[in-house]
């Protein structure tokens, strides 16, 4: 994988990589999002949704790539990305889902997620796929400014169900 952050080494997952992507998912999600939500909504989605169980079978499934962000042998963020079913609006390119991509907090504005999103518009350019998607919460503002920046524009939305909680996700695309 391509290095664009000296320091950070990307790398694809493989199955053996389960346990740490289904520790580093839980634990990225949570310090992301636990400041902006009540506890009873991210408690209900973690024990449910997010469990650590459904997050290891992901690893190796088919369809599915993960990548790991290290520093200095280190996990600090990871990627992945799916075939899935495209949403209405990507003018029926061939595409590909950046379903998540995460860096711990310390980490943030080192280099990490510009790093990922490098690894994941190369793996779909390898892939021949012609555009990526992804969503992400509207009110994740300082996320929305990084993608864009990264060339990513707003296509559609959709409703993301955190415990209770009905949000409201911005799909953004980027053709390549």
């Amino acid at each position: 994988m391509s290095n664009l952050n000296r320091e950070v080494y990307i790398r694809i997952a493989t199955r053996d990589d389960a346990a740490l992507i289904a520790d580093l998912s839980r634990v990225t999600f949570y310090e992301t999002f636990a400041s902006q939500n009540t506890k009873e909504n991210m408690d209900k989605f973690m024990n449910q949704q997010f469990t650590r169980d459904k997050l290891m079978k992901e690893v190796g499934a088919d369809h599915n790539i993960f990548l790991i962000a290290e520093v200095e042998g280190e996990a600090v963020g990871y990627a992945r990305m799916r075939e899935s079913p495209d949403p209405h609006g990507l003018n029926e390119l061939p595409a590909i889902e950046l379903a998540r991509i995460y860096s711990v907090q310390s980490r943030i504005g080192k280099g990490v997620g510009s790093a990922l999103i490098q690894n994941c518009i190369d793996v779909a350019i390898q892939e021949k796929k012609r555009s990526i998607w992804l969503g992400v919460w509207d009110k994740n503002y300082h996320a929305i400014s990084f993608y864009q920046r990264w060339g990513f524009e707003k296509f559609s939305e959709h409703e993301f169900i955190l415990g209770d909680e009905v949000q409201t996700d911005w799909l953004m695309k980027k053709t390549l």
